[in-house]
């Protein structure tokens, strides 16, 4: 790691031994917790909910931290944070602050902590994984929480977006996870039969210029399921994926189920598909790319590679 990298490996350490804890929740409840009076800023008012600070609010060993590793900005006349650090299964992630709108933000929120749950519910007692990939890692997250259920693996976080692959890089390395962070689209750098691919892949329709959210054609749901081929047509014998993501429900159908079925039985694989939350993004569905859609449910897909 750079010596920046290594000065957010020690922020991570000083916030985690100062007990610091932060569940980031949607972008419309930080919003109305943004508007609320200015008061005293914490820790959890810096790093959690993006809020501007003034000098002598924060330690001065957390603010020579975030300077040394190039996360210290201003706003105004007042200091901010560039990133946030959020809690998931009693780790630490630094992601983009808010609001994450840069082409090249890294993004950590509900659909996260779902992710999370997913993996660590499947992966429980699972043994003899010696390879396992997390494509398009982000923060780090999937790849952390499939490394604690598969001690011994080899494990590989790929993303296209390489301010993600530095912030997972650290990550991991907070919560001591021996991981290969690789600049790559999909599984394009990585080699030879995989027993798990874990992924979160965007799944938004339409064009918002943010690598985290841009899904892709098929109602969003492209990119999900281009993942989803790359990583059927790489997995070892008894190998699995575990994909996360979201699927447009249009007249009571889910499209993207059938075109995923259909195309993990061509590439011998089995498949198990359920809904983990019926009504995701609503708001999205006012934007011209949904007219037809009634809701985006988030779902979670399990494929088996047959023996």
């Amino acid at each position: 790691m750079t010596e920046q990298d290594e000065a957010l490996l020690a922020l991570l350490e000083a916030l985690s031994a100062r007990g610091y804890v932060f569940v980031t929740p949607t972008p419309d409840t930080h919003r109305i917790v943004w508007r609320r009076p200015v008061r005293s800023r914490g820790l959890r008012d810096v790093f959690g909910w993006s809020q501007a600070f003034d000098e002598g609010e924060v330690e001065p060993e957390i603010v020579r931290l975030m300077a040394a590793g190039g996360v210290l900005g201003r706003r105004g006349r007042r200091l901010v944070s560039r990133v946030r650090v959020s809690t998931v299964h009693g780790r630490l992630f630094l992601h983009s602050a808010f609001p994450p709108k840069a082409a090249d933000a890294v993004f950590l929120g509900p659909d996260t902590y779902r992710f999370a749950d997913f993996i660590r519910r499947e992966l429980a007692g699972v043994e003899g994984v010696r390879t396992l990939v997390d494509v398009g890692t982000g923060a780090g997250v999937g790849a952390v929480m499939a490394a604690d259920c598969c001690p011994g693996a080899e494990v590989i976080g790929t993303d296209i977006n390489d301010r993600a692959v530095r912030l997972a890089r650290v990550n991991a390395a907070h919560s001591g996870v021996p991981m290969d962070c690789v600049e790559t689209s999909g599984l394009d750098a990585v080699s030879g039969p995989l027993d798990l691919v874990v992924a979160n892949p965007p799944y938004i329709g339409g064009d918002s210029g943010r690598t985290y959210r841009d899904g892709g054609g098929m109602l969003g749901a492209q990119l999900s399921f281009d993942w989803a081929e790359a990583a059927a047509q790489r997995l070892a014998p008894g190998g699995r994926l575990l994909l996360y993501t979201g699927s447009a429900i249009v007249d009571g159908k889910d499209p993207f189920r059938t075109a995923l079925a259909e195309m993990l039985e061509a590439e011998g694989c089995e498949l198990r598909y359920a809904e983990l939350d019926p009504d995701v993004f609503g708001s999205q569905l006012k934007q011209p790319d949904y007219l037809t859609v009634e809701r985006i449910a988030a779902i979670g897909a399990v494929a088996t590679k047959r023996s």
